[in-house]
């Protein structure tokens, strides 16, 4: 799956010339042999000198065409080289077939001439990151399935006990021969890779955001680009989404090839960026001088998330600690344990500990065990645990199901001049806490949501820079990004409950409900925020309804 590249012309081998001699035109030399993409493009005779005529210079290929004379070049053996530029290629020795898109599918392998698949026994998220990463994406999987219809010919892997780290399945330790294994092609393994990565920054969590399509990264449009769309990318990647900045115009440099997406509007919640609403793909009015960039907060040490759960509130349990991902060994895990951990995540308390593997095999190393937590901690990491070290495999790996919060329903208007404006205040229905929200992308869209909520009718105007004064006590919501068809702000896009990014009451957002003729409604002297006695804003002043008649129906 290496060497250097020749090409037949009239009945006769050559040679290609390495004067623009890209990645991009590495891939069209593999796909043509039918390997997977290229994982390097060499020059300088890498793999010796050819003989005889040099075919091929200055090839300009995108990536998507089917053979290497498809591809722009000088013409036929129209060059300025010698054999010492020609040019070579490094191949992966691994696909993916039948998938929904160029980034999940069956996996299959070449060794000893021939294709073949992957067993899923034993098949885990390490093996099925090892696959993404030996197919060039540097994340890795989000998922290891199994769903992607039998294949044909040998199945040549079982077995398989990758590391986190491993960079390729034929070299990952196994429990059987190469060739040698119990399964039939209905066990056939997949994975879905994560087809995002960043790229040119100085660090791994920053760079240009580049997109996996058709078999080809390219780059995103920075159109719209903003922190939502910033926040899907990072959280994609494995991030935190409290604190990311979303750069444009080429801040991490100008990349090559497509631009693959142009004026996204994510809502912030998404899994995947191409989940987001955006024109197509390979749609756009850009330039690479566009380019759009992100940094994506780290973890801080003891962070949470949950893994393989079908909704947010529900999952594998992972902890962050050192510079990776890890799970917690679910010996001596108890109620008290997940109380910790789903108030941590954010969530009111736990609904139940989830027996082994229900969410499935984790990756990366076993963090916790023997966790001992009292109930009243803030952090699992504070909790008594095993000093050091684990007697737990991942098949030990613990998950939990929270309780969610309830709905933010109780909003208020605060230091305004009159009733139908103010400083836009919400209180959490998981700590009872009053808090702002932040002006990131307030607008009057959100603005409209609010005072149809408090009963001002569907006019609104959206003041920040904290326009009515600075609020107290959290910054419950960011980057708010409503349709105006929602019944309230909290039905709207935004970051999640206290995920703010570098917000501060400076940026406390608020309304101006003008030209309202409706009017507002508010419960006063309950015991909760759900129940009170009923007063009702009229003219600009409140005062309370008399009980002559009043029922249910009321």
């Amino acid at each position: 799956n290496e060497g250097r590249v020749e090409v037949n012309f009239n009945g006769q081998w050559g040679t290609v010339c390495d004067d623009l001699w890209t990645i991009e035109d590495a891939n069209v030399a593999c796909k043509h042999l039918g390997y997977g993409a290229a994982t390097m493009a060499l020059g300088r005779a890498a793999f010796g000198q050819g003989d005889g005529t040099i075919w091929l210079d200055n090839l300009r290929c995108t990536g998507s065409e089917t053979d290497l004379f498809s591809c722009p070049h000088n013409g036929p053996n129209v060059h300025n080289c010698g054999h010492n530029e020609d040019a070579g290629v490094v191949c992966t020795d691994i696909r993916l077939a039948d998938g929904n898109n160029s980034y999940s599918g069956r996996v299959e392998v070449f060794t000893m001439g021939e294709w073949g698949t992957v067993c899923d026994d034993s098949w885990q998220i390490n093996d099925a990151g090892t696959a993404c990463r030996q197919l060039g994406f540097p994340r890795g999987a989000s998922q290891e399935i199994v769903g992607f219809g039998g294949g044909t010919g040998r199945i040549w892997l079982d077995d398989l006990y990758c590391g986190y780290t491993s960079q390729s399945l034929l070299t990952c330790p196994k429990g059987r021969p190469t060739g040698s294994h119990n399964c039939d092609h209905s066990e056939d393994a997949g994975t879905v890779c994560i087809p995002v990565r960043l790229v040119n920054g100085n660090c791994e969590n920053e760079g240009r955001v580049e997109v996996f399509h058709n078999g080809n990264w390219g780059t995103v449009c920075d159109d719209f680009w903003n922190t939502a769309d910033a926040t899907v990318v990072c959280k994609q990647l494995g991030y935190e989404s409290n604190g990311v900045v979303a750069y444009g115009r080429a801040e991490f440099g100008q990349g090559t090839g497509d631009i693959i997406l142009d004026n996204l509007i994510c809502r912030g919640n998404e899994s995947s960026i191409f989940d987001c609403p955006h024109n197509g793909e390979t749609v756009h009015n850009c330039n690479h001088a566009e380019d759009a960039g992100v940094f994506c907060p780290i973890p801080a040490q003891g962070a949470l998330r949950l893994g393989g759960g079908s909704v947010e509130t529900e999952g594998r349990l992972e902890v962050y600690l050192g510079s990776s991902w890890g799970t917690v060994c679910d010996d001596m895990f108890g109620i008290n344990d997940a109380n910790v951990a789903c108030r941590q995540l954010g969530f009111l308390d736990a609904i139940s500990v989830e027996p082994r593997t229900t969410f499935g095999y984790g990756g990366g190393p076993i963090y916790f065990d023997d966790v001992q937590c009292r109930g009243n901690e803030s952090r699992l990491i504070d909790c008594p645990r095993r000093a050091a070290g684990h007697n737990c495999g991942h098949h030990e790996d613990v998950g939990v199901r929270c309780n969610p919060c309830p709905p933010d329903r109780q909003i208020r208007l605060v230091d305004g001049a009159v009733p139908n404006e103010g400083r836009v205040e919400i209180r959490s229905g998981c700590s009872g806490e009053w808090g702002t929200v932040c002006d990131d992308g307030w607008d009057h869209t959100d603005a409209r949501v609010v005072c149809r909520q408090l009963g001002f009718g569907s006019s609104g105007t959206a003041i920040g820079s904290a326009g009515f004064g600075q609020g107290l006590g959290p910054i419950w919501l960011d980057s708010v990004l409503c349709t105006g068809n929602e019944s309230s702000i909290s039905s709207c896009g935004h970051f999640g409950v206290n995920f703010t990014r570098a917000c501060s009451h400076l940026e406390d957002a608020g309304v101006n409900c003008s030209g309202s003729n409706g009017t507002a409604v508010r419960l006063v002297g309950g015991s909760s925020y759900n129940e009170g006695r009923v007063e009702v804003n009229y003219n600009g002043e409140w005062g309370i309804v008399c009980d002559d008649g009043w029922d249910d129906t009321d």
